[in-house]
């Protein structure tokens, strides 16, 4: 176990909504779109060429990154949850803002918290479902109920209603109308909206909030924790006037431009606190780029959102999960350092617990690895053994090294081949070398049948212990099923053991 810090660093985390790796120009070299704030983030930190979320799709990536859980250990197996969705994080599971908290940091959550609530009923019960909702009342199993000492957003993707403001526990505005709006780019499902509430102005709103975190947690002595994740590029696509034709692209790649235009804000608002040297400051995104930003329409300007990658958001394909990642942490991280190490966002709460000197409870952040040696350019080998993906319709796969193990015949998302597209004959599962191959175009299982299998049992194991780390077993919630495979029921696994 890496020695503690003497004085806990403050922590920025900023979690760009379906950016690909191919937006970010320092770790794309071809991108159209110029990230000079992001960038400077690397020339002062590290850029990592290898981190994944655990999802393609952003619920299951945001409880990963919160709780150091695949969410496929829980309850959503697929999909994702929706604006009037009950609350997903387990009650007493530990997060990263309540252990942060516990250590004496201030925490604060700003933006898109996807993660269900649960809504109160006219009656006075919860949770609500949509149409029963009593917007004057408490919301309870919020941000505020998993760590967060502060809380000012909305509940899901901007795009699903309610379209409401929330502080803490109450929205700040009750619902006076109802708004949609079916144009690609611009789209969002109809539903009420707050009287306070411009779907344009979000962005901004937020970022003037978050900054304003950072400032009163300047007048204090403790660290803060800062999870700031935005509601963009994700649908609609609005990006404010002085954007508008900035990236010299289309839509999305001026909304791109004001996404990095807040990141130099909050860079901004640390350095006027005095806190740059001692703060941790995170840039990622939950998952690749959307179709909607319309793929077709950048490559005409020369842009690909996925860079080199196959496939987009909700694919299985590195396209779908592989994300844009920079830390820079001035007391520690060597300036303009890159790693090729493999990682996942959910490695944030074992990172923190590494930083602070301790190890975590047997029942928190099971598939949680430091990244703190990395970090400190101390890491000789792999810091993980394995890391797992999951696909929007539940698909599996796993990376060990340079093998990428797919357990369907397709995307598992959007892309083609989608799920229902599969070619006739094709094979139920996918190999890919990463290091001949980083594109996934030669599927080789059929010539090492002992790299699938090897791969297959390491799964299993992960799943039939309710972990990937080092650790006592711990519960699923419920079986855990691959396309073309298996379900693994607690039968199943109790037969496996």
């Amino acid at each position: 176990m890496s020695k503690a810090t003497r004085t806990p660093a403050n922590i920025v985390y900023i979690l760009a909504d379906d950016m690909g790796y191919g937006d970010v120009s320092c770790m794309n070299p071809r991108s159209r779109i110029h990230t000079p704030h992001v960038d400077e983030l690397a020339s002062g930190g590290m850029r990592f060429e290898d981190a994944h979320a655990s999802s393609a799709v952003c619920t299951p990536s945001r409880y990963s990154v919160l709780t150091g859980r695949y969410c496929w250990r829980t309850r959503l197996k697929d999909g994702v949850g929706w604006g009037y969705s009950s609350h997903l994080i387990e009650d007493g599971r530990t997060t990263v803002a309540s252990y942060l908290k516990s250590h004496g940091y201030r925490t604060g959550c700003v933006g898109k918290w996807h993660l269900g609530m649960d809504w109160p009923c006219r009656d006075g019960s919860y949770p609500a479902t949509e149409g029963d909702v009593d917007f004057g009342r408490r919301i309870v199993n919020g941000p505020c109920s998993f760590g967060f000492d502060y809380f000012f957003g909305i509940s899901a993707s901007l795009d699903m209603p309610p379209y409401v403001y929330i502080e803490n526990e109450h929205v700040t505005a009750l619902p006076d109308r109802v708004t949609g709006n079916d144009d690609k780019k611009r789209f969002w499902r109809e539903g009420p909206t707050g009287a306070d509430f411009h779907h344009i102005d979000v962005l901004p709103t937020l970022t003037r909030k978050a900054v304003e975190f950072v400032r009163a947690a300047g007048n204090h002595s403790s660290p803060f924790f800062l999870y700031f994740p935005l509601p963009a590029p994700h649908t609609p696509m609005l990006p404010t006037a002085e954007f508008v034709g900035r990236s010299r692209t289309n839509a999305y790649g001026d909304f791109v431009a004001q996404c990095y235009a807040v990141v130099g804000r909050l860079m901004q608002a640390v350095e006027e606190i005095g806190a740059t040297a001692d703060t941790i400051f995170i840039f990622t995104s939950d998952n690749g780029c959307s179709p909607r930003a319309d793929f077709r329409e950048l490559a005409l300007y020369g842009h690909n959102p996925s860079y080199v990658f196959r496939g987009h958001k909700a694919d299985i394909y590195d396209g779908g999960h592989r994300v844009p990642l920079v830390v820079r942490w001035p007391e520690t991280i060597a300036p303009g350092s890159t790693t090729r190490q493999v990682v996942c966002l959910g490695d944030l709460l074992a990172t923190c617990a590494d930083m602070l000197g301790e190890e975590l409870s047997p029942n928190a952040g099971e598939d949680s690895v430091s990244n703190l040696s990395i970090w400190r350019g101390e890491a000789k080998a792999a810091v993980r053994e394995a890391v797992v993906h999951h696909s929007v319709n539940g698909s599996f796969s796993i990376r060990q090294g340079r093998w990428k193990l797919e357990l369907c015949p397709g995307s598992g998302g959007w892309s083609w081949p989608r799920p229902a597209e599969i070619p006739r004959g094709a094979p139920a599962i996918q190999l890919y070398d990463m290091e001949a191959d980083v594109g996934e175009r030669r599927n080789v299982c059929a010539r090492h049948p002992k790299v699938v299998d090897a791969l297959t049992d390491l799964l299993t194991r992960y799943v039939r212990d309710g972990r990937s780390t080092p650790g006592t077993p711990q519960p699923n919630t419920g079986p855990v099923y691959w396309p073309q495979l298996r379900w693994l029921s607690e039968r199943d696994l109790v037969q496996r053991r």
